[in-house]
């Protein structure tokens, strides 16, 4: 089965930045207490200094991606940065 274009580009972004971090998780599920999935995040990575959240998008969709982190946030509060990647430019831009 071919790849998705996402996947692809999750996979470029991972070669990138793995020399930054000691663990990188992918396609990580997100649940809220009452144990419904409220999100799934794209990299998961950490180091000694906390752990970093990056979306990713094929196309640059930054308002999407910003809503997303937003709600990431929201349910895991002790995240260091969050980051977009735009698979389609290889933009990668810090998200606040």
């Amino acid at each position: 089965m071919a790849k998705l274009k996402h996947d692809i580009y999750l996979e470029n972004l991972c070669t990138k930045i793995s020399s930054d971090y000691q663990k990188l998780m992918k396609n990580v599920p997100l649940y809220s207490k009452k144990k419904r999935r409220v999100a799934e995040i794209d990299i998961l990575a950490f180091n000694e200094k906390g752990c970093d959240v990056y979306e990713v998008k094929c196309s640059y969709r930054i308002i999407k991606a910003r809503k997303q982190l937003h709600r990431i946030r929201r349910f895991m509060p002790d995240i260091r940065n969050t980051f977009f990647f735009c698979g389609q430019s290889g933009n990668l831009e810090l998200v606040h």
